[in-house]
């Protein structure tokens, strides 16, 4: 498996995006869904990733940067895949993508609810924060960070 920098509007990476939407959708009202659609994550801002198995995109996860940080974002992996390690390798990637770009913080907004994607990023360093960016406040949201 290799992670690189992928295009979200590759089909196999839209059909994930597409299905963490769709399940985001299911667990959360609009106002609590802050995803980036296709289009958002083409933005000159945005580092997205793939994790590949052979010729298998199996994972997702993109860096959004901001003005003095960045936030991770579109962090999904195809469910059939899921303790195969690909979230861990996505995580690393982050980390080298942010570094190479001289960022030395990351944000990211989670939710309790995902219990599994909460674990993930404590295990990687991140750190419950207070909200940030364009967030409103709502019951659901978590955020974390991570200083590089």
């Amino acid at each position: 498996m290799i992670v690189e920098r992928g295009d979200p509007r590759d089909p196999q990476a839209t059909a994930l995006l597409k299905q963490s939407h769709a399940l985001m959708q299911d667990l959360f009202e609009p106002e609590e869904n802050y995803f980036l659609d296709i289009e958002e994550l083409c933005a000159d801002n945005i580092r997205f990733f793939v994790a590949r198995d052979g010729n298998d995109i199996v994972g997702t996860a993109a860096l959004a940067l901001k003005d003095g940080y960045a936030e991770v974002k579109s962090m999904f992996v195809d469910p059939a895949r899921r303790g195969a390690g690909i979230a861990d390798a996505l995580m690393h990637a982050l980390d080298a993508g942010a570094t190479a770009e001289g960022i030395t913080t990351l944000k990211l907004e989670t939710a309790h609810k995902l219990a599994a994607a909460v674990k993930l990023y404590a295990r990687h360093g991140y750190l419950e924060c207070a909200l940030f960016g364009d967030y409103s406040p709502n019951a659901t949201s978590l955020f974390m960070e991570k200083h590089l």
